[in-house]
């Protein structure tokens, strides 16, 4: 009797694998990645319209508006906010944060802190965004570095 020619492959197959490493344990959600040293990470803040977008009164939406733009002045002040502004559409999408902070923990608080993000106005959706040191007007990185990372 003739053995199939795919029980040996397979038999070599199923050892190799169980000798493959083990995967490694996937990082916990606030770690930082490997950075390279000419590159920084930033938080970048996708701003949409919230539940409660366009309700109240229009003096509320005035007030609400007011106490957000003072809070974006706030953060902007503490060197927390980097860049902070609305598209020019009428779509969901209302506009971006860029936040220098240590953490996306961190970050995600700073955008719960928005006045407007409170009163359920607008949501923000915060992701870890990496780019060249000095590709924004950030005062630790005055000049941008000669190499580029591949």
């Amino acid at each position: 009797m003739k053995i199939p020619l795919f029980i040996p492959l397979f038999a070599v197959l199923a050892g190799a694998i169980t000798k493959l490493p083990a995967a490694p344990a996937p990082a916990p959600p606030d770690a930082s990645p490997e950075v390279p040293p000419n590159m920084t990470i930033y938080f970048f803040g996708l701003i949409s319209r919230g539940p409660k977008a366009g309700t109240g009164t229009a003096e509320e939406r005035e007030k609400i508006q007011a106490a957000h733009m003072s809070n974006i002045d706030r953060l902007a002040a503490s060197g927390k906010l980097m860049v902070a502004g609305p598209f020019m559409d009428e779509s969901d999408l209302r506009g971006i944060f860029i936040y220098k902070c240590a953490t996306i923990a961190e970050a995600n608080e700073l955008a719960a802190s928005d006045p407007a993000v409170k009163a359920g106005r607008l949501v923000v959706e915060i992701h870890p965004w990496m780019t060249m040191k000095g590709s924004i007007r950030d005062p630790e990185f005055p000049v941008p570095p000669i190499k580029i990372t591949p």
